[in-house]
Parts: structure tokens; sequence; C-alpha cells
């Protein structure tokens, strides 16, 4: 009968050939003979892992760091095997018991920064990193994981030697090469990183990951129908492989295949990254018939996807619901502006009772918006007056072309590093004679207009923009004295677009899915315009385009129409003005309502561009909005007398107010066109009050 150091070397012998079960067995023997060695525990733990009895393998550790409590590769082994079920949190503590018993184990710093990095502990995964590189310079795995770090906060550059010297160190290090092409993808080298995943998938064939990266980067050099069968063999490696089947969503829904792309799209919410929506407990909506119910609509993503989507709220209320949006904190003042809306609940209150739910980007998909079918009226969205009537008086003294511009978006966007443009490119545009840039942006981005140091001149507007009067008032104001707005892919763009401004957006070369391909108008936006790259990066030939553009038309897509363009006498104009102020405060029919609200906007902006302000008139502008809310008061009392078919004294009182009423409303025309020296007055003759 052997030893048990015999019996231990048979095992240890059996476990180096890949015969777990029969060195499984024979560790067991001898722990149950000497149920005290440490040494036989860990070994049989390292054996069950090796052949995945993830729980039985635990359960050695455990006893093994009981028995010897000062050996750090107990510990070691105790995270790794729970990291390996999953079990990050629990890893944590062994790992760092392992880290104080031996501070420069440098395997047991790379994971645990593992952890610390998924947990969000950027930070602190990093510092973990480079101890661990500067203790075992030659770890591939630890600058592997410190080139993630890295580029998950941006620092692109940074990331690449990182990568490259896990490489140098294993060059058959298949992840690294996936992780560095991200990269190089990132950097605009898309060709580069095709090249570099084609090799990962050489030496690991079913490595899904690599397919779904691979995707990403045949997708950048536009070779869509690449891309589309790189996800489909992910999808076929890995099936619910959430992040390929919401990137293959995005090459469908870019080349307008809305059918197949729509329910792609909804895998969203089970990709690592997204951030889940608030729990509630009512189901999401499928589309059945919403008459009578409440819909609650959960804002998702970014500021512009809002603003794109929440036009999808007149569509619901025609179907009979009652809508409200859970919205972006700062945004219900725009918000509110949307026909179809009955209430706004900013994010993090508690909305009121509601039977069902819907993201609102998962609208398209539920109602089956194709190409043909997308609901593209524009306004849809609609400036303050008042802002409106403040910043046309600001912007006044600005001669020439006026011409709004924005450039950032959201810098933690992924792709915010192909779409956004330098602010230096839009030179060609203020080069242009008599055409004056006014900068739009705000947040991220404008400490680039320090940065240009009088190279050319952009209007900086306050500082304190949009913060008094809600998130985009202001700009949406501003949008209506502007000529044209040009900008790259950000929330300026779909508040333009919505709006119903003329807009010019710049395209990086393969854009976001909503753009389309090969266009250069939207179906989501009438008065917008599509510049594109032909080649990815290169905005000086987009800008050029843009500009040459500007030169051909001077006037930047005049506004259409809105009637026939007469002069009238500025009484005329501003009691027109406040009888749709009182008519948008009264009035709750949807369609009416955003009729009223298209003339407002329109006849608002002649008047600041035609009538000087003064305290004068705006007190006489106040008197005639108190006469004609006087008698829109009379006008329904005369009717409720009628449907009572009550001809009596109060009726011809009422009648005899009216006409009373006009003669003042007249009296106070007369006075705006007097005051204004217009030679166009309004003359008007009756007969006396009879006496009383």
């Amino acid at each position: 009968m052997p030893t048990l150091d015999e019996a231990f070397a048979l095992g240890w012998e059996q476990q180096q050939a890949g015969a777990y079960p029969q060195a499984i067995q024979i560790y067991r023997e001898i722990v149950r003979a000497d149920p005290e060695n440490a040494r036989t525990w860990f070994v049989l733990g390292t054996a069950c892992q090796a052949a995945k009895q993830l729980a039985e393998a635990e359960a050695c550790f455990r006893r093994a760091v009981q028995l010897r409590p000062q050996e750090p590769d107990g510990y070691h082994f105790l995270a790794g095997v729970l990291l390996e079920q999953g079990k990050q949190d629990e890893a944590v503590e062994p790992y760092r018991r392992c880290l104080e018993l031996d501070p420069d184990h440098a395997e047991a710093m790379t994971n645990l920064g593992f952890i610390l990095g998924e947990q969000g502990k950027t930070a602190a995964a990093q510092a973990l990193y480079e101890r661990a590189v500067q203790i075992k310079p030659q770890y591939a795995e630890v600058h592997h994981n410190l080139g993630n770090i890295l580029r998950e906060q941006g620092k692109i550059q940074e990331a690449v030697p990182h990568y490259e010297r896990a490489l140098a160190i294993k060059p058959d290090y298949a992840k690294a090469m996936i992780n560095l092409g991200i990269a190089l993808v990132a950097l605009g080298k898309p060709a580069e990183a095709v090249t570099l995943m084609r090799q990962a998938l050489e030496i690991e064939p079913d490595f899904a990951e690599a397919y779904n990266s691979l995707g990403a980067a045949l997708s950048t050099t536009g070779d869509l129908e690449g891309a589309i069968a790189a996800y489909k063999k992910c999808l076929q490696l890995t099936p619910d492989y959430a992040e390929a089947h919401w990137n293959l969503s995005l090459v469908y829904l870019l080349q307008g295949n809305f059918a197949h792309g729509w329910p792609e799209y909804e895998w969203r919410w089970r990709c690592k990254k997204n951030t889940p929506l608030p729990p509630f407990q009512q189901p999401v909506w499928d589309g059945s018939p919403l008459a009578g119910k409440t819909i609650l609509l959960q804002e998702e993503q970014g500021l512009g996807d809002t603003i794109h989507f929440v036009r999808y709220a007149r569509l619901l209320k025609e179907q009979g619901g009652r809508v409200i949006l859970y919205c972006p904190w700062g945004l219900t003042q725009l918000l509110r502006t949307c026909p179809g809306i009955d209430g706004l609940v900013e994010k993090g209150a508690t909305p009121p009772d509601f039977a069902v739910r819907a993201p609102l980007l998962s609208l398209p998909s539920i109602l089956g918006t194709s190409l043909i079918t997308i609901p593209g009226e524009v306004p849809y969205l609609f400036a303050d007056p008042s802002l409106i009537e403040h910043w046309r008086r600001e912007l006044a003294p600005i001669a020439g072309l006026r011409i709004g511009i924005a450039w950032q978006g959201n810098p933690n966007h992924p792709w915010d590093r192909h779409r956004s443009i330098p602010l230096t490119a839009f030179e060609p545009l203020a080069r242009i004679p008599d055409v004056r840039l006014i900068s739009l942006q705000k947040g991220p981005g404008v400490e680039q207009l320090q940065a240009l140091k009088g190279r050319f001149p952009v209007l900086s507007l306050a500082s304190t923009l949009d913060e008094a009067n809600g998130k985009l008032m202001d700009t949406a104001a501003i949008m209506q004295s502007l000529d044209l707005i040009v900008t790259a892919d950000t929330a300026v763009a779909h508040l333009a677009g919505a709006l119903a401004v003329p807009v010019w957006v710049a395209l990086s070369f393969t854009p976001d899915w909503r753009w389309l391909l090969n266009r250069d108008d939207s179906p989501w936006y009438p008065t917008m315009r599509l510049f594109r790259q032909k080649k990815l990066g290169n905005w000086a030939e987009v800008m050029n385009q843009i500009a040459e553009a500007v030169r051909k038309c001077p006037q930047a897509q005049e506004r259409p129409r809105l009637g026939v363009p007469i002069e009238v006498p500025p009484g005329e104009l501003i009691d027109k003005i406040t009888i749709l102020q009182i008519k948008s405060e009264r009035i709750a029919d949807i369609a009416k309502l955003k009729n009223i609200r298209t003339e407002l906007n329109a006849l608002v902006q002649v008047r600041e561009r035609e009538v000087p302000a003064s305290n004068e008139l705006a007190h006489l502008t106040e008197q005639l909005k108190a006469v004609n809310e006087r008698l829109w008061q009379i006008e329904d009392e005369i009717r409720v007398c009628e449907r009572n078919r009550d001809f009596g004294p109060r009726f011809i009182d009422m009648a005899r107010s009216v006409y009373r009423q006009n003669d003042h409303r007249a009296a106070l025309k007369r006075q705006i066109n007097k005051l204004l020296g217009s030679q166009l007055v309004e003359e008007k003759s009756y007969k006396p009050y009879a006496d009383s």
C-alpha cells in the first residue's frame, strides 16, 4: 500500500497528464486519511477547478486557507475560483488577504484590478495594474488589462503601447489582438484593426467576442455586408450575445432595413454597458389598444434621442391614450410643448398611476415604423415666444448671415471621437464675407473657443445659457433668430430639426444609424440637410462643401413661407399675436395647437425683426391682449345663451359689449400704429351709442 507521499506523487502525475478524475479520486483518499493536510486540499482544489467542478474546488480552497492561513496562494486560488463562478464581490476579500501576505503578488493585483474595474472603481484598478507592471514587467495579462482600463477612460493613445507590449511578450494573445484592434478603430484606423482581428481568429477560430469586434471594425470601414456576416457568425457561436444582436441592429437600421433592425435593437437592454430603465411593475406596451389607458414613456440614452423620439407621443395620443413622459431632469419646459403629451415627470420622481409603459426608442418597433411611415411632421417642439423676443433683441445688432454652430457631443459617447468636429474645422465658414458664426455649444467643447486665440471670430453667448429658463430653452429661442444651424451630430441637430429651422449636419464616414446612407436629406427632419465624410476623419472636405453651399445659397435655406408677404399695420400684427397667445393658452386640441404655435412663432419673428420694442408698446400690447381675452369670454357666454335659447336682457348686454370692446380694441391698435409712425393706420366708422 503506497504511503501518503507516494499517493500524492501519483495524483500529481495524473493531474499533470490531464487525467483529472483519477487525480481527484486519489486526492480525496488522501484527505480522508489525513484531513489536516493543507497541501492536498489545495491541489485537490486545483484539480477540481481544472475539471470545472467549481463548487468542490471552492470548498477545498476554503479548507486549505483555514488550515494554512498564512499561505497567500491559497487565498489567490480561492478568489480565482470565486471569480470563475461569477462571484466577483466575494472574490475581493481573498485577493486583498493574498496581497496583505504577499504585497508583490502581481497576479492577485491584476485579478483584483479586473474586479474593481468591473465595479466602476477605475482609479483603484488602474493603480493596481500600474503597480503589477512594475513588479512583473513581463506579465502579458497585466499589460492587456492596463490597456483596457485606459481605453475605457478614453485614453486610447496611452492604451495602445500596453496592448503592443502584451503581444510582444505573448505573440499569440488573441484577446490582446482584439482589444488593440478596438483601440485602432477608435483612433481612426479600422483597416489595421480588421487585419489584426482576423489574425486573432486564426488563433482562436471560435472566439465569439472577436467576431463581434470584427463586425464593428468592418462597419467602420463601410463594409456593412461583411459586418453583418461577422455578427451572424458571433451569434452562431453564442446565440444570446446581446452586444452582437444590438450591433447587428445598428447596421440593419443604417441600411434602412427597419423590419430586421427593430427586433434586434430590443437586445440593447441586455447589453452590459446600457443603463437599465427604472424597474416599474407595469408591463411594456405591446401595441394593443390604448383608448382610455395611461401610458408612461421612459426616456433613454441621450438628449438627442429624447428629442428625436418624443414625436411619437402624438401618435399614441391619437390612439386615445393618456401620455405621460418620464423625462430627463431640466427638459420639461421644452418637452411640454410637444403635441400629445398630457404630463411630464422628471427622472427620479414618482409618476402618476399608469397602465402600461414603453421605452421611448422602442416605439418605432412597437408601431412598426418603416421608411415610408416615419412620422416626419415638424415642428413638434416650440420655442417660448417671450424668449424668442428676448433673444431677437439681443441678436438684432448682428448684421450679415447668422449661422449657429455646435461641434462637440457628449464625450462619453463611444463614437464621439469620430462624430465631434474640431472647432477649427469651421474656419472656411468664418471666412465667407458677411457670415457671422454664433456658438450654440454648451459644456464640453466650449474650451475650444479660447484655444482659437482670435484665429477667426465666433460669438459666444452668455455662459448661463439654458440655466435660468430650462435646458435648451434659450437655445431653441436663439435658433429662431438665426438663418442657419451648422452642427455635428449632437442634440443641437435634433433640436433644430424638431423646431423646423434650417439645419445642416456634418456626419462621419459611418454615421449613426438614423442618418441612413447615400442621401443628403433626412426623412426624420424635413428642414435638415446632411453632409457626409468621404473618408473617415476628413472634416476639412466636409466643411469646405458646407462653405461652398453657403456661398451658393446666401440665405441658407430660407424658411418656407407661411403666408402671403404683404405689409400690415403693426397694430394689426400685434393684435393677431395676442389672439394667438390666448388660443395657445386655452385650446387643448393637439392638431389645432400645433397650427396655432407655428403661426404664433412666425408672427413673433416678424414683430421682433420689424417692430422696435419700448415700454409704451409693451403696455399697449398688454391692454390689447386684455381686451381680446374679454372678447373671448363674452363670445363664450353668448354661445351659452344661444344654446339655452336665452335672448333676454343678459344676451342683449353681452351683444352690446362686443362692439364696445371692439371699439376699444380698434383704438388701441390705432395708438400702436401712431406710436410706431406707421403709414398704414386703421380707420373705423360707427354710429353713436344709443342713450342708456
